[in-house]
């Protein structure tokens, strides 16, 4: 019998990112899950205790996945997480009045596999508080996994599971592309090198303060506007020149100016 064939280059450019977990055998779990589908990018943000990949409950539950606790990397922020990734999705049972767009773990696959210039990673909050808005809100996408919504409960490493299942059989040839409205991800013309996470938290940052310069936001009372504007130009899928054509807006918000005017 012959063995279907396999889109390696997505086990290339997805990475599993865990930030702040508590328990170690969680660490162990996740590694398992990602190495029975084939993928080897692990990366842990600030765990809440020291020698995580060392500690001999996190080799247990490895279960033989110890070559991905030895090639993992222990970071200190969400920005050197990051680092090469230019579309992060949260993976959250809680959804966000402020979130980016919600896909189920298929469709983001899906997505992944169709648009192979995207380095992609999957972001799993700690066990008990989940991911923080603000890590949920810099993120392109929210993963939500449909699970019973009497008790949607998963376990970190489960959730690890499902999504690593998903992209694997995405991978799997003849997997399907993902649809937009009005046609194919790819019939849309020129696409350029997608934005980087840490180019499009940049952009925001310019934008807000050009905005509040110009006296359009008012940094002392901002309500809900830059979590708004976040989520808007989340769905955009935002590439480098489109990043860079905002930020020349912004700059040209602020440089150009009427010398004494206040509006």
């Amino acid at each position: 019998m012959n063995l279907p064939e396999i889109n390696t280059n997505l086990f290339k450019r997805l990475r599993f990112i865990l930030v702040e977990t508590s328990r170690a055998g969680n660490i162990g779990a996740v590694a398992r899950a990602m190495k029975t589908m084939g993928f080897t990018d692990l990366v842990l943000v600030t765990p809440r205790f020291e020698g995580a990949l060392d500690d001999p409950e996190a080799i247990a539950f490895a279960s033989g996945a110890s070559d991905i606790l030895a090639s993992a990397r222990v970071v200190g922020s969400m920005a050197e997480a990051l680092q090469g990734i230019n579309f992060a999705a949260a993976v959250s049972a809680r959804l966000r009045e402020y979130s980016p767009p919600v896909l189920t773990p298929r469709a983001l696959a899906s997505q992944l596999l169709a648009q192979p210039e995207l380095h992609a990673a999957l972001i799993f909050g700690n066990e008990r508080f989940g991911l923080p808005n603000e890590i949920v809100e810099q993120c392109n996408v929210l993963i939500n996994i449909p699970a019973n919504p009497d008790y949607s409960s998963l376990n970190l490493s489960q959730a690890a599971q499902v999504l690593a299942y998903e992209c694997r059989m995405a991978a799997l040839d003849g997997a399907p592309s993902v649809r937009q409205p009005g046609g194919d991800a790819n019939d849309i013309g020129f696409q350029g090198e997608a934005a980087s996470v840490a180019q499009i938290e940049g952009m925001y940052q310019h934008l807000e303060q050009a905005l509040v310069e110009i006296g359009f936001l008012d940094a002392s009372n901002p309500r809900k506007l830059m979590p708004r504007l976040k989520r808007m130009f989340a769905r955009a899928q935002l590439e480098q020149e489109e990043v860079n054509i905002l930020r020349g807006i912004a700059r040209h918000m602020t440089g150009r100016r009427p010398a004494g005017s206040d509006k």
